[in-house]
């Protein structure tokens, strides 16, 4: 593959759910750290409902909303209205891609690599992320945490491209 390092960020229940009413259902303060040292200094491509549900502007990071809404403009966001031109507008090496489910549906067939929290513990929720075909994924790497309190046990695992 030629171009940019696409690869996409999410947590994942489960039973599939990636988000329930605009949120992550579940609270795990080391996912968010994994997240942030995953993305710190990479150009991130999300969804309008995806930059909404973020607590604010999240820094060291630009972030490049993809909509259909031509009037849309969101406080230090970048706008694009097509998956080409948000990643001509990353102009970067390596780009994340962090949601909603929609363009993670997108991206896939361009992603080379996937970093995934598996959580393991069902939630209910309003957005899925279908599981992903063993034929086209590797695992290459995993690291798991146990259950701490109420907290759910959780698996940070690296994904990468067959072929």
């Amino acid at each position: 593959m030629t171009g940019p390092e696409l690869f996409l960020v999410f947590a994942r229940a489960q039973n599939g759910v990636i988000g329930a009413k605009g949120r992550l259902p579940w609270h795990i303060p080391a996912d968010l750290a994994h997240f942030k040292r995953l993305t710190m200094g990479t150009p991130m491509i999300m969804g309008r409902a995806t930059y909404d549900s973020l607590p604010g502007v999240l820094p060291g990071r630009r972030h490049i909303v993809l909509t259909r809404d031509a009037e849309w403009e969101g406080e230090d966001a970048e706008v694009a209205h097509d998956l080409e031109s948000a990643i001509h507008m990353a102009n970067a090496a390596r780009i994340a891609v962090i949601g909603g489910a929609d363009l993670f549906a997108q991206t896939l067939p361009l992603a080379r690599r996937i970093e995934l929290t598996e959580i393991h513990r069902d939630y209910d929720g309003d957005v899925t992320m279908p599981p992903l075909a063993a034929d086209e994924w590797e695992e290459i790497a995993r690291t798991d945490h146990p259950e701490e309190g109420t907290r759910p046990g959780y698996s940070f695992v690296t994904l990468k491209r067959k072929g």
